[in-house]
């Protein structure tokens, strides 16, 4: 198997899946290439409307791989790092199902994603400074925006993991399921979005990211466009038609 699978268990539903057991899931060159192919693919995909990341059942991703970094040269670093660019730009909803450990490189990816569905046994941390650097694909940036900079700087300066249920409690997590449970949980999910207009979910998701670092005047103006601008698709009129005729819509993205 590869070290990222890809799966389609549903339809418009695509799976990432991180399979490098025997180095914890650790995020090389090769596996950082596969999800930056596979996210640029799946983000053109017509037929593709939700996307779920994850791991293994144990375990999402321990961090970046240091046998692959230890003697890299700041050069070298440099030509990594649009390889994190196709995930952050995705225009597809991305749900992470994290069971284990998410830490440094994995908890910098998860952040990548708009949802995150966490297993109790789940923790989350930026353990860089640990070996003498620190977080450098969004995780000084992302975890800022997502917990607030008092509980950021505890997590950030001491390495130390947080649980599930605290990453929960601050904000990092969306929900907090049985180890078990986890992907089927996020496959649920996702399949309550892939059943909604695809057009209408991407406004959203650009509108939110968009807005995330814009003034709240901006923000607003951009959302008041794309919603009108949704006023010129065909899920809108079958939308609201289904809902005043009482019966299920059918959204084609259209």
């Amino acid at each position: 198997m590869s070290e990222v699978a890809l799966e389609h268990p549903e339809e418009h539903i695509a799976v990432l899946r991180i399979n490098r057991p025997q180095a914890r899931n650790a995020l090389n060159l090769a596996v950082r290439e596969a999800l930056a192919q596979h996210f640029t693919a799946l983000g053109e995909d017509e037929a593709t409307r939700c996307i779920i990341l994850t791991g293994s059942d144990t375990l999402f991703a321990a961090g970046a791989d240091l046998r692959d970094m230890v003697e890299r040269t700041p050069v070298e670093l440099m030509a990594r790092r649009n390889l994190w660019q196709p995930i952050a730009q995705c225009p597809k909803p991305v749900i992470a199902a994290v069971n284990g450990y998410a830490l440094g490189g994995g908890c910098e990816l998860a952040m990548h994603a708009d949802i995150i569905v966490a297993g109790e046994g789940a923790s989350f941390g930026q353990p860089e400074v640990r070996v003498g650097i620190m977080p450098g694909a969004g995780g000084t940036q992302r975890l800022v925006r997502a917990v607030g900079k008092f509980k950021a700087m505890k997590i950030l300066m001491t390495g130390e993991p947080v649980t599930a249920r605290d990453a929960f409690t601050m904000g990092l997590v969306s929900e907090v399921v049985p180890d078990a449970e986890v992907f089927a949980r996020a496959l649920a999910v996702s399949k309550t979005i892939a059943a909604l207009p695809p057009l209408a979910i991407l406004q959203i998701k650009e509108a939110v990211l968009a807005g995330e670092d814009s003034s709240l005047e901006a923000g607003l103006q951009f959302e008041r466009k794309a919603f009108q601008l949704l006023f010129a698709t065909a899920d809108q009129k079958e939308g609201m038609r289904a809902f005043l005729e009482k019966r299920k819509p059918e959204f084609k993205g259209q």
